[in-house]
């Protein structure tokens, strides 16, 4: 028993604190399993979970549309495949983005999550701020969001489960075995959504 296979999409972004927290997460639990870095369609293929971490959405998008990863990722979410986006990964899932300033955004998405999301909806990078949030769906009560640049739910479909908001603001959405997050839980020390994420690729599995 090798354990879970999870995967971190590793074209831009916070690639190397996703590893380190879902590393801790498995040894906080006691689970057996491997970490890694992950880009080329054959490394997706042979996932049990996969994060999309936060970085520049448009980037990732286009460099994994180029070597064939997004088709893969699709395929996979298909089976059931767990995904955990957190802020461009978000972005990426989602069926629709748009940006506050710029407007209608021709990027590169998964089409997956039924939302349609507003980039940049808490401002630029001197907007960025943290706040005390609550996604007690999932069991977590009480959670330090870190969010730089972040984008919002504008619009969630009816197989949408809202997590959490902030200032009114959807920050937080689950679909089947899919979940989005605005903020940042890579950078902080609180690892309770990677271990829900964790937890869920060991139920599927």
């Amino acid at each position: 028993m090798t354990g879970i296979n999870i995967g971190v999409l590793a074209v831009q972004g916070d690639v190397a604190e996703n590893i380190s927290a879902i590393r801790m997460a498995m040894d906080d639990l006691g689970m057996e399993g491997v970490v890694s870095q992950v880009k080329t369609p054959e490394q997706i293929s042979d996932l049990d979970g996969l994060v999309i971490p936060g970085g520049e959405s448009t980037v990732i998008g286009t460099l994994s549309l180029i070597n064939g990863s997004m088709k893969k990722i699709k395929e996979k979410i298909a089976s059931g495949m767990p995904v955990l986006g957190t802020c461009a990964g978000m972005i990426l899932l989602s069926k629709k983005a748009k940006d506050r300033v710029v407007g209608e955004m021709e990027q590169p998405l998964l089409d997956y999550l039924d939302i349609k999301i507003e980039r940049n909806a808490f401002g630029r990078q001197k907007d960025s701020f943290e706040a005390e949030i609550s996604l007690e769906k999932i069991g977590i009560p009480k959670f330090r969001g870190v969010f730089i640049r972040a984008p919002s739910v504008v619009d969630a479909g009816k197989t949408v489960e809202v997590l959490s908001k902030v200032d009114e603001k959807i920050v937080a959405v689950k679909q089947g075995n899919i979940i989005g997050t605005s903020f940042h839980p890579e950078l902080t020390e609180d690892l309770a959504i990677h271990k829900y994420f964790v937890n869920l690729v060991q139920k599927k599995n």
